[in-house]
């Protein structure tokens, strides 16, 4: 899923479309946009992208690999960073609508979407985006709520010697999440929040790194590298599970590459010359080429310590028990950093709904007015009645509904199957067929649909998967009573 694609997607309000400003010509301090010059570089698009698509998504992959085996779990993974590049690319081409040089600068995806295709596709293009946002909001309620439980029941084993089944209840856990992004939901935005940025990237790199070596030290301590060219095998579970199975572990590696969404507010950071579009086709190899080898490190190492047994998030499913203190430090990592990218992930639909009522209500001060509430020390915070009901609301929703479903694994499928096409694959592959001109029937042009084709077949078979999966789940789930 990756998590912390959060600094860029602060502007990323649906159906705005960016306000031309007037062009400062030939100055040293701003750009042809009228906008104070951008400075950013390859090595800083390449960091963003890194630290935006390591998260969460990771600890899933040893079990997505496990579905698939040796040979189709690492080689999935390999035809998923070529689609991601390539995607990319085009993507990043309609950064400037017409030329790529002097051409109107996109600020946001929905902008690209806006100059190039217009119409209903803004629509649809805004709902499939803010869909995922809600599902990411869901998504991390879930994931921080086994982290949580994970400190637990660690501590737990650790004190009873491993005689305690420390059976866990994620209500109260799930709730405690929701209480605490209420509060934080508070504040209005997060985009002089800097420093949020570094810590998720920390936080991701520290929890990710940490589930590296305690699957290399497993392999090196049995000294046997478990699985097979096949994946989990029939018997383990029946061929209709290992099918579907198969197919969510599909929408597990897609959420774990995706990042389409903040790839332009990204290329609005870089400096030119040379053309933002060559700068990030540089920036998206050197950061997928990483991301792909970390990725493949996290889910291989993950395989071959555990093999048929892996678990569906490397560090919560106790594949590991000890070091139990190792284990606290990396679940408490993850708690921190989905704290933080919950409410950054969710500013986007925060504000377009609040901008949308705005609009509707102009007079209503219920909507517009804003109480100063002092605060000793830190002189005042505005608080809006509005913003106080309506974002109180959404984080009650996702928690309640995180606690009717906390199936963590058929969630990142199923929010990895309904970003992938249409996010990575259609709507970039749409927008550069008409920024290029390509001609309808020409050889370029059907090479781009068949691709096209080819992703919403995958997506329809993760989502198909994941949705399976859930169903299974539900079959032995009471609502509100889940343990671990």
């Amino acid at each position: 899923m990756g998590d912390n694609k959060n600094q860029m997607l602060q502007h990323n309000q649906v159906f705005d479309v960016s306000v031309n400003m007037p062009p400062q010509g030939g100055s040293k301090c701003y750009d042809d946009d009228g906008r104070l010059k951008r400075t950013g570089t390859v090595w800083t698009a390449s960091a963003h992208i890194i630290t935006a698509v390591i998260g969460s998504g990771v600890l899933s992959l040893a079990w997505a690999i496990a579905q698939l085996g040796w040979v189709a779990g690492p080689a999935v993974m390999f035809l998923f960073s070529l689609v991601t590049y390539y995607t990319s690319t085009l993507l990043s081409a309609c950064y400037r609508s017409n030329d790529p040089d002097t051409g109107k600068r996109n600020y946001t995806y929905m902008d690209a979407v806006q100059s190039n295709l217009g119409g209903a596709k803004v629509k649809i293009c805004g709902y499939v985006q803010y869909l995922n946002l809600f599902g990411v909001a869901i998504g991390y309620t879930i994931a921080s709520s086994i982290s949580m439980m994970a400190i637990k029941r660690s501590n737990c084993f650790h004190k009873s010697g491993g005689k305690d089944p420390c059976l866990v209840n994620s209500n109260p856990y799930m709730i405690a999440f929701g209480i605490a992004e209420i509060i934080f939901s508070q504040i209005p935005d997060f985009d002089q929040l800097w420093w949020l940025s570094i810590v998720a990237a920390v936080m991701s790199f520290t929890y990710s790194t940490i589930g590296l070596a305690l699957g290399i030290a497993k392999v090196a301590e049995t000294g046997t590298i478990m699985g097979s060219m096949t994946g989990i095998s029939i018997g383990t579970v029946t061929e209709t599970q290992k099918m579907w199975r198969s197919f969510q572990a599909l929408g597990d590696i897609a959420f774990a590459y995706s990042y389409s969404l903040i790839l332009i507010e990204i290329q609005d950071t870089v400096r030119s010359p040379p053309s933002e579009a060559k700068t990030m086709k540089k920036a998206t190899i050197i950061s997928v080429a990483v991301t792909t080898l970390f990725y493949m490190l996290c889910g291989c190492m993950g395989y071959a310590a555990f093999g048929d047994l892996s678990p569906g998030n490397l560090l919560t499913g106790f594949g590991f028990y000890n070091p139990y203190w190792l284990l606290d430090i990396a679940n408490a990592a993850i708690v921190v950093h989905l704290v933080g990218a919950y409410q950054v992930y969710c500013q986007p639909l925060f504000a377009f709904v609040e901008k949308a009522a705005a609009r509707k209500y102009p007079e209503s001060e219920f909507i517009s007015r804003e109480i100063k509430i002092p605060v000793p020390g830190l002189g005042h915070c505005n608080l809006n009645l509005f913003r106080l009901v309506w974002r109180t609301a959404f984080v009650i929703v996702t928690t309640v509904i995180s606690m009717l479903l906390p199936f963590f694994n058929d969630v990142v499928g199923l929010l990895g199957a309904l970003g992938f096409w249409p996010l990575t694959v259609y709507f970039p592959v749409e927008m550069y067929i008409v920024q290029k001109r390509i001609p309808k029937w020409s050889t370029r042009w059907l090479c781009l649909q068949i691709l096209s084709v080819a992703c919403l077949i995958i997506t329809i078979a993760a989502a198909a998967g994941s949705i399976a999966g859930v169903i299974s789940d539900l079959k032995t789930y009471k609502p509100f009573k889940t343990s671990y």
